[in-house]
């Protein structure tokens, strides 16, 4: 796995069927490195921490395998990296094959995969449709959410490490399916 894109977001005030929201999902790639820290990403706007941000959700990475069967099912949006709400759009990124507690280094930091993302409200925002949350739930497609063990800049192109492979762990995918149920 190597970082395609690093994402921050802004927050923004929306109106969506009459109703007013408050969201950081709204991430857009940088240029520049981001920093990760031990509970959200440094300029990076959380706006609900009762669901995002925190030790156990310090950062979001989403895989850009992931973005084709979602151009297929709606080919009329704009994509861009980001768009899950990412801060880190990464290349080959199987849930099946991600392990609960396994560590990589990543850049300057070391990161330990938590939990598998549930989808909330404001996905429905951004793709103006709130079927795109079932669509979510019935694939394997959550990304995957990261503790920050070490703090420090990452910045595309940097690569996935493997430094411990949890074991006798589940993956992100099983995780996520236990959810369902």
């Amino acid at each position: 796995m190597k970082v395609v894109s690093v994402n921050i977001g802004e927050k923004k005030k929306i109106q969506y069927k009459n109703k007013t929201y408050l969201t950081g999902i709204y991430k857009y790639p940088v240029e520049n490195s981001i920093l990760l820290g031990l509970e959200d990403v440094e300029n990076d706007h959380v706006i609900d921490r009762r669901y995002h941000g925190g030790i156990q959700k310090a950062v979001y990475a989403y895989g850009e395998n992931h973005y084709e069967f979602w151009k297929n099912l709606y080919p009329n949006l704009d994509f861009h990296y980001g768009m899950f709400g990412e801060n880190l759009t990464v290349t080959n990124l199987l849930e099946e094959e991600i392990f609960v507690g396994n560590v990589y280094q990543l850049g300057e930091t070391i990161i330990e995969v938590t939990k598998p993302r549930e989808p909330c409200a404001k996905l429905g925002i951004v793709f103006n449709t709130p079927k795109v949350i079932k669509q979510f739930w019935n694939s394997t497609k959550s990304g995957v959410y990261f503790k920050v063990l070490q703090t420090g800049k990452v910045s595309k192109n940097d690569a996935f490490v493997l430094l411990e492979k949890a074991k006798n762990a589940p993956s992100i995918a099983d995780v996520y399916n236990a959810k369902k149920k």
